[in-house]
């Protein structure tokens, strides 16, 4: 099973959009979540930083610059999407990618409290 490490850039990222007000609150995920051609238009008009910053985790060991170095992602590739951050956090949680699972946990109390 690979091993992932937090993006950082992604958490900055996340906060960024969700102090835009850009973000779904109610979706279902697995009708909107990005396929691996929605990823492949995104990277046609957009820097491998932009495409990174939209994914909660960073592969172990996985060359920069291509997909497989990039997982957990939690929005559209314009909106943040709170299904996704839950999905991010449940899938974390449930291989026990424990740095993930509560990057994930903060960026859902951050997108919650925000509403307030």
């Amino acid at each position: 099973m690979p091993k992932y490490r937090v993006n950082d850039a992604a958490v900055d990222h996340a906060h960024h959009l969700i102090d835009a007000r850009r973000y779904v609150l109610r979706s279902r995920w697995g009708d909107v979540q990005p396929s691996a051609a929605d990823a492949t238009r995104y990277l046609k008009t957009h820097t491998w930083d932009e495409y990174a910053a939209w994914h909660l985790g960073l592969t172990d060991g996985a060359d920069e610059h291509t997909k497989r170095r990039y997982a957990f992602v939690l929005g559209d590739y314009t909106r943040i999407h709170r299904m996704g951050i839950i999905s991010c956090h449940y899938r974390a949680a449930e291989w026990g990618h424990k740095d993930i699972e509560l990057a994930a946990h903060e960026i859902l109390q951050y997108l919650d409290n925000s509403r307030k």
